[in-house]
């Protein structure tokens, strides 16, 4: 027999505004599950991002069904996990937990989250040359997911320079050499001048890290601009963009299609990701924005 009841949770920093548990839970009650879903905030915890290894252990412990994992948790947890599905080990990142029999398998939903949010909100928009800032565990998702959408070249830009060099040699050996480069901060304005689109995969533009993760003065109205950040559903960098005239794209239908994809891992049902994407509009109306 089904299971019908479910308790799962969501580690990170700073994700007491998430709308990760309105979207599962309001998905579970039109589908007459009793679920539950807890937020795990390391900073309210008082704890280091390294102690997610024993957050995880404690949620198995305790009975959870599984956990989501978000900034700056995503690469660590890998070291405390018994699996890994292929997509994920590909990626380097986890953002979903599986507990399967006393084991904690890792997946990856991000990366089918970004396509298909894309793919349904710029599907006419070229890839031939995309920049991407940040190459963290969102960033890593996203740049598979670009060039699985069919980018010729994605170039890199992180604070961590070798952070970038990483990943740009993983995707190049899952992809073709030469399908991802790296870049320094200091190239972003002849590297978007001569760019079709911007995707952005750091944390600025989150309530708790307000404000455009570069100069307006590069952003011009030939360039399509992707957001990942969905707390708010506009930040300042999708509001500076539109405002000039960038086909824009927010970060609530990737939140929306990776919840999806993980309620279904958690639960084996199908969830309604067109009722979702409806409740992520009205809850982005309702709620403080934040994370």
């Amino acid at each position: 027999m089904a299971k019908d009841s479910y308790l799962v949770g969501l580690i990170g920093s700073g994700i007491g505004p998430s709308l990760s548990p309105a979207l599962h839970e309001r998905e579970a009650d039109r589908q007459g599950l009793r679920y539950l879903y807890r937020l795990i905030d390391i900073d309210t915890l008082g704890v280091p991002p390294e102690a997610v290894g024993d957050l995880v252990r404690a949620a198995r412990d305790l009975g959870f069904d599984g956990l989501n994992i978000t900034h700056p948790c995503k690469q660590l947890v890998i070291g405390h996990l018994d699996a890994l599905a292929p997509q994920a080990e590909a990626l380097g990142a986890v953002n979903t937990v599986v507990f399967e029999d006393g084991r904690a398998v890792g997946h990856n939903t991000d990366v089918t989250g970004f396509a298909a949010s894309f793919a349904r909100g710029l599907p006419d928009a070229p890839l031939e040359q995309v920049v991407q800032l940040g190459a963290g565990g969102a960033g890593a998702a996203v740049a598979h997911a670009t060039l699985t959408l069919g980018a010729e070249r994605v170039t890199l830009v992180d604070a961590q320079p070798e952070r970038a060099a990483a990943l740009a040699g993983s995707l190049n050996r899952h992809f073709g050499e030469g399908r991802a480069t790296t870049a320094i901060p200091a190239d972003l304005p002849g590297l978007l001048k001569r760019a079709d689109g911007l995707v952005h995969a750091t944390p600025t533009g989150m309530a708790a890290h307000p404000g455009l993760p570069l100069p307006a003065e590069l952003l011009h109205p030939g360039l399509w601009v992707a957001e990942v950040v969905y707390r708010p559903l506009e930040t300042e960098l999708l509001r500076t963009a539109r405002a000039i005239g960038c086909a824009a794209l927010d970060g609530g239908g990737m939140a929306v299609f990776q919840a999806a994809d993980a309620f279904r891992l958690f639960t084996g049902r199908e969830p309604d990701s067109v009722r979702m994407l409806a409740d992520i509009a009205e809850l982005a109306d309702t709620v403080p924005a934040g994370k």
